[in-house]
């Protein structure tokens, strides 16, 4: 599944907080009455799952809320959303490149796929990013423009990010042909897949927020599986 229609959940304790607190259907006696810890106002209680060997807690509406995990965006989430979007874009930038270069159906159709796979999660990205932009607005992600593997957003060097081919590499890959573009596009695709996934790892151990979680989580799932694929191609 892509990013754009429903991520993963992330394995982070304060995810899982989260979705367990779940509002169920009002613990009312016969008489209309909620239960002895229960919302005196007739708003549905929250029940609070415990530990295991502990008793479940059922809690208010508004108890619920400050106990819910605070999942606001730190530097990690942040640099991470903004390094993957350019990431991304010079994915899109490659294998653009392959309907008119590739020989093989197999790359051409690999291509195809992450381009399917990678413009709409650019897409949910940018819409993180104008949730939550970033202190002081530094960087938009749109700065650049382009998709190369130097130049910068937020006086950033895009080349050090993982994976990123230089531009030399791009020209290389874009002067190719026939079977000396397949293995090209598949060596440097394998690069770049290496490096988001040392990116997402980065965003899983240092990020804090839930919806950065579920994206990183996708990503490993996503680019490991296609790893493999251009590794059995090549």
């Amino acid at each position: 599944m892509d990013m754009a229609k429903g991520l993963l959940r992330g394995l982070a304790g304060a995810a899982v907080v989260s979705a367990t607190l779940l509002a169920l259907a009002g613990c009312q006696d016969d008489d209309g009455k909620t239960g002895a810890n229960g919302a005196k106002d007739g708003r549905n209680p929250v029940i609070a799952p415990g530990k295991p060997g502990e008793r479940a807690r059922t809690l208010s509406p508004e108890q619920a809320a400050r106990e819910r995990p605070d999942d606001t965006p730190n530097a990690a989430d942040q640099t991470y959303v903004r390094g993957m979007i350019e990431h991304h874009r010079q994915a899109l930038t490659m294998s653009a490149l392959a309907p008119d270069r590739a020989s093989a159906e197999a790359v051409k159709g690999l291509a195809e796929r992450i381009a399917a796979a990678q413009k709409p999660e650019i897409g949910a990205m940018e819409r993180w990013l104008a949730r939550y932009p970033a202190p002081g607005g530094a960087g938009g992600s749109g700065s650049t423009g382009g998709s190369g593997g130097t130049g910068g957003m937020g006086g950033h060097d895009h080349g050090a990010m993982p994976g990123m081919a230089t531009e030399q590499q791009l020209k290389e890959l874009a002067d190719a042909r026939g079977t000396d573009f397949d293995r090209l596009f598949l060596k440097l695709m394998t690069a770049h897949h290496e490096g988001a996934l040392k990116m997402a790892g980065q965003a899983l151990a240092g990020g804090n927020n839930v919806a950065v979680e579920e994206m990183a989580t996708e990503v490993v799932a996503t680019q490991t599986a296609e790893i493999h694929r251009m590794r059995a191609l090549g």
